[in-house]
Parts: structure tokens; sequence; C-alpha cells
């Protein structure tokens, strides 16, 4: 079990991060219209020291809100658009020949787009399958290797991924094992009749609203040591072990949905997944250990993506969303 600072010290931590949290969530605000859920999600991912990956149709604003979170955080904002012909080296960086005072010729590494600190990578489903597993090594490790050659990433390291529907053409469908490395996977739909007006009157005005800097690099990494810092009571993490096993078809908890319609079932990641993103929203609000109450908002996000459907499941068209609420629907708090 993690341990907590003393109440004074975590009393400060909270209310600092509280501070701190409202402040970038106010100041994406100012450009992002509507889309609270998505942008608290968002954040939730950045805090735990995840990756996200969003799903939606072009022009919803995916590529703004990265570029927003990185001028309300001072950070290094880094744009990968993903196309059919982008190569690893396109991505990663790559060694190349030089020439030194001497006529010496010698080798060095040019970094690529993915040394940043928030990288947006745009479309990710338009590359190839060989191209999307550049990203892998960056995700998971914070490091990328090139010529026997590891090379560190700098901190904090947060990947955000955009994707277009799979039935639109020219996409590929991303690898079981990189969709695992995503903490989220946010589902975005378009904004309603008043969010769209808010939109048109702030767009297409003479200026353009801009966030302020709130916290920098140094700042994030203290977040999110303190959300690292938030306990966890047994019977809440027994409960998030529940559910993420009752997804897998074998187990005797799973639900007669589970049982029909899913092949594999969530990975121990979705379960930290899962965690972490409690522990951000109890920190939030200001609480110093996760409740039940904490859980249930991460739980689609964290597992949607992480659910292989059997054919009986793909081919009735069922949404892994439908197959998770059953689990949270039959999976109880406590033991009996």
């Amino acid at each position: 079990m993690t341990q907590t600072p003393p109440d004074e010290d975590f009393d400060r931590i909270a209310a600092d991060f509280q501070r701190d949290y409202a402040g970038i969530r106010a100041e994406v605000g100012k450009v992002i219209v509507g889309m609270q859920p998505v942008v608290e999600q968002v954040l939730a991912c950045l805090l735990a020291g995840g990756h996200a990956l969003l799903e939606g149709v072009p022009g919803l604003g995916k590529t703004l809100l990265v570029r927003t979170l990185g001028e309300a955080l001072d950070l290094q904002f880094s744009r990968i658009q993903f196309t059919p012909d982008l190569m690893p080296a396109d991505i990663i960086g790559t060694s190349i020949v030089t020439t030194d005072e001497a006529g010496a010729k010698g080798f060095r590494f040019q970094r690529g787009p993915i040394f940043g600190n928030l990288i947006l990578a745009d479309e990710i489903n338009r590359a190839t399958p060989k191209t999307q597993s550049a990203v892998l090594e960056a995700m998971q490790e914070g490091t990328v290797s090139v010529a026997r050659t590891r090379h560190v990433l700098p901190e904090p390291f947060f990947v955000l991924a955009t994707q277009n529907p799979l039935e639109m053409e020219g996409t590929y469908p991303l690898p079981e094992a990189q969709l695992d490395r995503f903490l989220f996977k946010i589902l975005l739909e378009g904004p309603d009749l008043a969010g769209l007006a808010v939109i048109l009157n702030r767009t297409t005005g003479d200026s353009l609203p801009a966030a302020a800097k709130v916290a920098d690099a140094a700042r994030l990494m203290q977040m999110r040591q303190a959300v690292r810092q938030v306990v966890v009571a047994s019977h809440v993490t027994g409960y998030i072990a529940r559910l993420t096993l009752a997804t897998h078809p074998a187990n005797p908890q799973a639900p007669q949905d589970v049982r029909k319609f899913i092949r594999y079932g969530a990975s121990p990641r979705a379960a930290q997944a899962i965690l972490l993103a409690a522990k951000v929203r109890a920190l939030v609000a200001g609480r110093a250990n996760v409740g039940f109450e904490d859980i249930r908002p991460g739980v689609l996000p964290a597992m949607r993506h992480r659910l292989i459907l059997s054919f009986e499941g793909q081919a009735e068209g069922i949404q892994p969303d439908q197959v998770i609420q059953s689990v949270l629907d039959t999976v109880p708090q406590r033991e009996d």
C-alpha cells in the first residue's frame, strides 16, 4: 500500500494540486468549447503518466486540444501526421553522416519529432502497422533505440493519438499490443446546438482565444508524484481486480454477455489505468484515499480498447461499451 504523507503535508499537496488542475482546465476551457468529460479524461491520462487515444471524425478539435494543453503547461508540442507513406525513421529519427573540420566522417543521430513532451500522433491509424509500431518503445519505456543506441525521451512524455473510426476508408486497425499501451480510449462526439454557436462566435472574430501558462514540466512531474501518493484500501483494489477478471470469458464471475461476445478480456494494464485514474479523481476532490465512486468513471475508457470481440460479437455488431456495462452491473463492489 502506498504511504501517504502526514495530514498537514497532504492537505497542502492536495490544495496545490486542486489549484493547478482547476487552472489547467480553465485555460483549456477558454479555447475548447464543451467536451468537459473529454478534457477531464485527457488530464487524467496526463497526470497518471499514461497516454490517450482519441477516436472521432475529423474537425472536432483534437489537434487544438493538444496544442492548447501544450500552451497551458508550457510544454514542447510536437505533431506527427500519420500517412500511408510515413516511415519509422520519420518519427524517431535517424543517424546521418557528418564531416568534422578535419574531414573525418562519422555518424550523428538526428532526433525525430517523437522527442517532445506532448506528442500528437494525428490519424495514427492511417499509417501502416510497421510505422505504428515505431512508437511502441517510446510509449512504454520512454526511450527509442536506433543503431543499437538507446535514446531517452524528455519528461514528461505524453502521446495523444487520434484515429478516425475504422469504417472510414484508408485506415489500418492498431495492433492489440499498441492499443494496450494507451491508458484511455476516449470517444469524441460533435457539439450540440449551443456549443456549436459558441464555437462559431469564438473562431470567426478578429481575435482567437489563447491559453495562458499555468504550470511547467517540473510542476507537472510533481503533480504526477502527488497522484502516486493517494492511498487505496484493499477492498477497493479488490473491486477493480474483480471487474477486470470478469471481462474474461473463462472467469466464473463473467456475465453472459462476456461469455458470448468476448474472445479475450482486459489486460492487467486496464486495472492499472482504472486505479491511476481513480487516484487522480480522488486528489481532484481533495481526498487522500480512493473510494468506490472514483472507479466507475474510468472503467469504460480504460477497457473499451482492450477487449477483443469474438466472431459472434463482431457479427452482431456488439460495442465493447455494452459488454463493459454488463460487467459493471453484475460485479458487486464488495465480496459476500
